[in-house]
Order: structure tokens, then C-alpha cells, then sequence
């Protein structure tokens, strides 16, 4: 057929589509860091209003899986992600403009803040899953683990990016610098967004749907099923069901650790702030080269299946209890080298086992009942902004309980790695039992007409 769907994308049009994720970044990292800054430090405010906001934010993203179903009715990504960054440049010049409401009069700067997160929330769900349905649907099943790697990559640049430059800017600070700033930045990213996804979907003629209709895939037609039936339509196949629990328990192990990891270096090491820091980026350096080694080993392969994905996936989790083990031994044996190296290895199986699931994810979106590749997406999409959401709280809470128990910090942060590699081995059966439903997910997907 000529729809466009079926012709895969080339790496240029694949890295295009890459600065949209660059752009969704950019504007994230000023709301989710910096403002979290301005409120605790420049307005003295508890820090669990940031904290609070954030979380709104993720929560706000169980709407994901009615994002994709709105894409999958339209058969186009291109207007979600457009209106999605729109709504969410909108929120990030809002959260900004909330701080000097802030100034002013606490419940009216909380309650601006609150409207400014809950379009930040929407404007992530709704470009953020249109942009993974797009890949799923038109890159080519060798090169996904690959798409996946630049794709992040290129989110990770609009993070760094972004904080580097207006980190220049808003010297000396004031709060109207701050909202200048981040209307540009937001600007920026809308236009970059429009520009990278022009013309990457042609509009879906009356011939195309009348094409399709006379295949058989949509004899029932999507657009006569409810949001309602078709959750409850993909809700049915195990293999949603089991990924989407792999996604939560994965994704909670890799961010409970987010909080704790330093706090641990600090009491059980004695690290400084400075070098602190310095091991946050000896991890995300290991997240790195193990995104770029999976992408290399996956691009180049011969062939590239799906079960080799989930091998990747697989490996990845149970290495990563490996290395959670060897934080936790870290303390007893007290050494700083072992604990850096358990650090680094970390992150590289962190970065492998992620892009894997992501590369497993856009390929898994397409097998199924027929067109219901956004509704898929958006179920594992809410699944991990739920475990992000979740995860910072939980890993704080249970190191001040275990602290309490225990009596001895550095012994908290180290019961609360041991139960995160426990989650991790339960992550790697989940995918394992994903990977065992795959053939009977592909002959129900040949009965309904994929």
C-alpha cells in the first residue's frame, strides 16, 4: 500500500523527529528543576509544593491512553504532537509567570502553579505518546532499539541544553528574567516541534479509508468504538497487561534510586557535594554508553527479532539487581572503588534495559487488535509516568522507616537498594512472561487482520 504508515523513516527523518522530544525536554527541565529552585530558595516556600507539583504533573499522565486512542481515531500523530506542545509551552510560561504570583499571594501563585502543571501533564501526554506511536508505526523493526537510543539522546541534550543557556541568561536573577526566559524557550520548542514534524504524514485521504475498509482491518471501524471499548479491547490481550506491569515495577526500580543514591555516598563515604555530583554524571555516563552500545549491537546485527530485544531487556534487569547488590555490599566492604564501579555498571545496564523495553515497546504497540497502536502506547506511558511519579516518594519514605528501624542511615539507603534488585528480578520475569505470549499476541493480531 502507499500509506505513508507503511514507508519506514530514514535516520534523518528519525533524528527530526528526535528535536521534538529535544523540545518536549527543553521545557520540562525548567519546570521539573529550576522552578523547583526558585520556590525553595528565592521564595522560601516547603519544598513539598514543588515536590507536590511534579508528582501532579506525572499523575496527570494516566490520560496518556486517551491521547493515543485520539490519535489512533484520526490515523495521524502530527496533530497531537503539535497540539500537545502547544499546551504544554503554554504551561511552562504559565509555571514561570506563577512564581511572581507567588511573591505576591501565596494561594493565587498555588493555584496558577496547579492549572500551569496540569498543561504541562496534558501537553506531555498528548506529543509525548503521539511522537512514540509515530515511531512505532514507520520505523523499521531492526532499527527501533536504535530510533529509541537517538531519540533519548536527543531529549537528554534539550535537558542539558536548556539548563546550560538559561542558566546564562538568568544572570543576575529576577523573577521577569525567569518568565522571559522561559517564554522563549517555550517559543522555540513549539517552532522546532512544527518545523521537525512537517511533512512527516501525508493527510489520510477518503481513498485511503475506503482502502482500508475494503481490507478488512477496520471492519468494525474505530471510529464507531468508544474510548471505553477500546481500553477494555486492549485491555484484554495478556501481553498489555503483562508489559504494562513490567513497565511500572521496571521503571520504579530505575527512579527509586534517584533520591537516595547521593544521600547514600554522602553518609556511607563521606562524599562531598562536589563529589556527589561528580558520581551522579559517572552514572548518567554509564546510562549513556549502554544506550549507544545496545543501539550499535541491535543496528548492526543481521537480523533483529523481537525475542532479542527482550533478551536485551531481560539481561538488562537482572544485571541491574546485580549492580543494586553491589551497592548494597558497598557499605559493608567500604571501598570507594568498588563502590563507583557498582555505580557506573549501574548505569550501564540501566541504559541497555531501558532502550531495549522502549525498542520492545514500539514494536509490541503493532501487534494486536487491529489499530490500537496509541491506546497501547498510552497504557505504558501512564505505567511509567506512574512509577516516576511514585518512585522519588517511595524511595525517600522507606530509607526514613527503615532509618527509623534500623538506626543507622547508610544501612536504610542499603535495604532500600536491596529491595529495588528484588524489583528489578521481578521485572525480568514479567518481561520473560511478555516475551513467552508473543506468538499467540501475533496469531490473534493475523485473525483480526494486521
Amino acid at each position: 500500500m502507499s500509506a505513508p504508515e507503511t514507508t519506514y523513516l530514514t535516520w534523518p527523518q528519525i533524528a527530526r523527529l528526535g528535536l521534538v522530544q529535544a523540545s518536549l525536554g527543553s521545557i520540562v527541565v525548567l519546570t521539573t528543576s529550576l522552578l523547583n529552585r526558585v520556590m525553595v530558595i528565592e521564595l522560601a516556600l516547603p519544598a513539598i509544593l514543588p515536590g507536590a507539583l511534579v508528582a501532579i504533573h506525572y499523575f496527570i499522565q494516566l490520560i496518556r491512553p486517551r491521547m493515543g486512542f485520539g490519535s489512533d481515531q484520526t490515523r495521524r500523530a502530527s496533530p497531537w504532537i503539535r497540539g500537545g506542545i502547544l499546551v504544554l509551552a503554554s504551561g511552562g510560561v504559565l509555571a514561570a509567570a506563577s512564581t511572581i504570583l507567588l511573591s505576591h499571594s501565596v494561594v493565587l501563585g498555588i493555584a496558577l502553579a496547579t492549572v500551569a502543571f496540569l498543561m504541562i501533564g496534558i501537553g506531555v501526554s498528548s506529543s509525548g505518546t503521539a511522537l512514540l506511536v509515530l515511531l512505532a508505526k514507520r520505523v523499521e523493526p531492526k532499527k527501533k532499539a536504535a530510533a529509541a537510543t537517538c531519540v533519548w539522546l536527543m531529549m537528554i541534550f534539550g535537558f542539558a541544553f536548556t539548563a546550560s543557556v538559561s542558566g546564562k541568561f538568568l544572570t543576575p536573577f529576577s523573577f521577569e528574567r525567569l518568565l522571559m526566559v522561559s517564554s522563549t524557550v517555550s517559543v522555540i520548542a513549539v517552532i522546532v516541534t512544527f518545523l521537525a514534524i512537517w511533512g512527516m504524514e501525508a493527510p489520510v485521504t477518503k481513498n485511503q479509508q475506503l482502502a482500508t475498509k475494503a481490507d478488512g482491518v477496520e471492519s468494525e471501524g474505530p471510529s464507531k468504538a468508544s474510548f471505553r471499548e477500546a481500553f477494555a479491547e486492549v485491555w484484554k490481550e495478556s501481553r498489555v497487561r503483562s508489559f504494562t506491569w513490567f513497565v511500572f515495577v521496571s521503571m520504579l526500580a530505575y527512579s527509586s534510586q534517584d533520591l537516595i543514591l547521593e544521600p547514600f555516598a554522602a553518609v556511607a563515604f563521606g562524599f562531598s557535594p562536589a563529589e556527589t555530583t561528580t558520581l551522579s554524571g559517572l552514572q548518567n555516563g554509564g546510562v549513556l554508553i549502554g544506550m549507544l552500545f545496545l543501539a550499535f549491537i541491535t543496528s548492526k546485527a543481521k537480523s533483529q527479532t523481537l525475542t532479542s530485544l527482550s533478551t536485551w531487556t531481560i539481561g538488562g534487569c537482572l544485571a541491574s539487581a546485580l549492580a543494586m547488590l553491589g551497592l548494597v555490599l558497598s557499605g559493608p566492604i567500604a571501598n570507594v572503588i568498588f563502590f563507583q564501579v557498582a555505580v557506573f555498571l549501574l548505569g550501564i545496564f540501566n541504559g541497555a534495559f531501558s532502550i531495549a523495553a522502549v525498542g520492545s515497546m514500539m514494536q509490541f504497540a503493532s501487534i494486536g487488535s487491529a489499530r490500537r497502536e496509541g491506546v497501547r502506547m498510552g497504557i505504558w506511558g501512564a505505567s511509567q509516568a506512574m512509577a516516576f511519579g511514585l518512585g522519588g516518594i517511595i524511595g525517600t519514605g522507606l530509607s526514613d522507616i527503615a532509618r527509623i528501624i534500623l538506626g543507622d542511615p547508610a544501612s536504610a539507603y542499603a535495604f532500600v537498594f536491596l529491595l529495588e534488585a528484588v524489583l528489578f528480578v521481578v521485572a525480568a520475569y514479567l518481561s520473560y512472561q511478555t516475551r513467552t505470549q508473543k506468538q499467540t499476541s501475533k496469531m490473534s493480531s493475523h485473525l483480526v487482520g494486521v
